[in-house]
């Protein structure tokens, strides 16, 4: 009795298996470049939304890429989107094609596994960016081992990365503080320092001067075209800020906003001319009071780097009450040697 029972439970996991199998192959999984033909997606996750897409679509040296699955009845069961990029710099190689994905994409369906839907659209779009690139990059998962074994499948290799979140939905940002970042703060904005939403094209020009300026020299740092910025601005799910003294702008940043919180992707200031007004620390906390008390759960800080034990910029994002999480980048070079080369150095 048991040997059949054993059997008819084989028979029925068998069967079950066969099914899952019969439904993951009957996705179908196509790759998007123009919004023309972009179906209609969910829009709350601005980095795999068709906001996002459009303006990447209309920045100079940025090509949108949208990977939408969909099940034998034509419906989306998922979607994600990354983009490419044109990167240039000053010595040989003049430029390189990067392509990056922030996140894991979005998922409609509870009747798929999250990781093998993943799977479905990474394996299309390294197909396609393969020989385009000269390597992709997947950042910013909500949780540091999804897809792990799926990118390792896929020749991804992790380095470990930094990740800074504060909460805001639980204290305000002044419980979070010492007293002394407190008494500069104060002093700042006592002495006329203030931070303005970018509305102007005065404005906007300021901004983008100081933002390049400040990261002329920081080859690393990917920064835009002013498109990508100025539809930012224009859009539904971000805003330019920048940081005045005496009508002179000495700090700015870009936050985008997205599924509840707030997210600071790029910022500049000009720390060493104004050391004194603290704009670095200034336009950082404005910036997150402003999140605050448009009721944003957090503030996410989208670059915040290696883990080093010495690392200038985590160090000074922390000083404002953030929680540090260790996370993973992945990376896959399009040649070999050097994707095996990296994938034996970052070995874990």
């Amino acid at each position: 009795m048991v040997a059949n029972l054993i059997k008819k439970s084989e028979k029925q996991l068998d069967f079950l298996f066969f099914y899952y199998l019969c439904s993951v192959k009957g996705l179908k999984t196509i790759l998007y470049t123009k919004s023309s033909k972009l179906p209609v997606v969910d829009e709350e996750n601005f980095f795999h939304s068709r906001e996002l897409f459009e303006i990447a679509e209309q920045t100079p040296r940025q090509r949108p890429v949208m990977a939408i699955t969909t099940d034998e009845e034509g419906r989306i069961v998922c979607h994600m989107l990354g983009i490419i990029r044109l990167r240039t710099f000053l010595f040989p190689p003049l430029f390189f094609i990067h392509f990056r994905v922030l996140g894991e994409g979005i998922y409609y369906n509870d009747s798929y596994r999250k990781e093998e839907l993943f799977d479905e659209m990474l394996a299309k779009m390294k197909a396609r960016m393969s020989h385009r690139t000269l390597f992709m990059e997947m950042s910013n998962m909500s949780q540091k081992m999804f897809g792990y074994k799926q990118l390792r499948q896929q020749g991804f290799f992790p380095v470990n990365w930094s990740s800074v979140h504060n909460s805001l939905h639980s204290h305000a940002p002044e419980e979070r503080i010492s007293a002394k970042m407190q008494k500069r703060i104060d002093t700042s904005h006592n002495k006329g320092v203030k931070t303005e939403i970018v509305t102007t094209e005065e404005d906007f020009k300021a901004f983008s001067k100081l933002l390049r300026e400040h990261n002329f020299l920081k080859p690393k740092r990917y920064i835009p075209d002013n498109i990508f910025f100025r539809k930012l601005m224009e859009g539904q799910h971000g805003q330019l800020f920048i940081t005045k003294y005496h009508n002179k702008v000495i700090a700015c940043a870009a936050c985008v906003y997205s599924m509840g919180n707030a997210y600071l992707w790029y910022t500049a200031f000009r720390r060493k001319t104004y050391r004194h007004l603290h704009p670095d620390i200034i336009i950082v906390w404005d910036v997150m009071k402003d999140a605050y008390q448009k009721g944003y759960a957090h503030m996410c800080f989208m670059d915040v780097g290696l883990p080093f034990s010495k690392n200038p910029f985590r160090e000074f994002i922390l000083r404002f009450g953030g929680k540090e999480q260790s996370t993973y980048r992945w990376f896959r070079f399009s040649i070999r040697w050097v994707n095996a080369l990296l994938s034996w150095l970052y070995r874990e």
